[in-house]
């Protein structure tokens, strides 16, 4: 237990480092504003796509087209109906899920049967489950249409997006590099230029990050096919390209509009999460619980925490990756 706390201490303090490094950057390189970008107009001749922008869409709640519906719900009084179950009960209205238009083509995800459980599953336990909720960086291409703005920094060689979620970056290289070692939260990911729209392929996933709140996830072996084609001065025509041969019988996209903030003092603010999930993550492991009680006008609200047994107690998200006798 002293050797996870310890590297349970290791992570924090590697997150704080990232935290200042991306204070940093944000101050030193401010973003376009909508007069600077008219100035310039392209980069070495390839479109201007420097600035902070920012999806406008429920594709973070759910990839498909969906009705309102409870965070975490349980039947209702009347059969077939739906109430807030104990754990968001207070929200109220905030504890519903907003209905939306779904962003993938044909709108269907196209599932093998064993992932079409798993994803079923996922969205039953997804106050549990969820890794935004634990705030791991969302990896790609969730990144792009999180609920939270992005910065662009756009070089002839380089492409750095710099999200405000988790402090989470990428980079997209533009010059010839060597095949990346390792895994990422947020893949690797090399650009090239067709006319006028960037074409980006991200690889080298983890297994551990989801497409939005509905359950919707992947394997280690997922592949990701960006396009980013102006639609306007402030507007991005954004494609992903989903291949994973473990989870989906075949290749889908989705697709949606990025739009540039046109506010004088666009910027990017902190949301360090990582400090803000410490007591949900681990406070189980405290010898005295901290969170017990909390008293409102019509309800109050009591926690009881339990350690999960064995070596569960260290587990901190569901893998994407297939069972063993699933395994292609």
């Amino acid at each position: 237990m002293r050797d996870f706390r310890k590297s349970c201490l290791i992570a924090l303090s590697a997150a704080a480092l990232t935290a200042g490094l991306f204070r940093l950057v944000t101050q030193t390189v401010p973003p376009a504003s909508a007069a600077g970008a008219e100035a310039s107009g392209r980069v070495a001749g390839k479109p201007d796509f420097n600035g902070v922008w920012e999806a406008n869409n429920t594709a973070n709640w759910d990839l498909q087209t969906h009705p309102a519906r409870p965070m975490v719900g349980q039947p209702g009084l009347l059969p077939g109906s739906v109430v807030l179950a104990a754990p968001v009960l207070a929200l109220g209205s905030m504890g519903w899920v907003p209905g939306g238009l779904g962003v993938v083509e044909g709108e269907e995800i196209p599932y093998q049967p064993w992932a079409a459980a798993r994803r079923k599953e996922n969205l039953e336990h997804w106050i549990d489950r969820d890794p935004e909720l634990k705030c791991f960086q969302p990896g790609v291409p969730r990144a792009m249409y999180m609920p939270h703005p992005f910065q662009i920094i756009q070089d002839t060689s380089k492409i750095q997006m710099i999200f405000e979620f988790a402090n989470a970056q990428r980079t997209i290289h533009l010059n010839k590099m060597e095949p990346y070692p390792n895994v990422l939260y947020m893949g690797y990911s090399v650009g090239r230029w067709e006319g006028d729209t960037l074409v980006v392929s991200v690889s080298n996933f983890t297994d551990a990050t989801w497409f939005d709140r509905a359950g919707n996830f992947h394997s280690d072996a997922l592949h990701v096919t960006e396009r980013y084609s102006p639609a306007g001065r402030d507007v991005i025509h954004y494609e992903a390209t989903i291949e994973d041969p473990q989870v989906f019988t075949r290749p889908w996209k989705i697709s949606m509009p990025l739009y540039r903030r046109l506010e004088s003092n666009a910027e990017l603010t902190d949301f360090r999460c990582v400090e803000m999930v410490e007591e949900t993550l681990y406070g189980h492991l405290r010898k005295q619980q901290l969170v017990k009680h909390w008293e409102g006008n019509t309800m109050n609200v009591d926690i009881t925490r339990k350690v999960p047994p064995g070596e569960a107690v260290y587990e901190r998200y569901i893998s994407g990756n297939p069972p063993a006798n699933q395994k292609k």
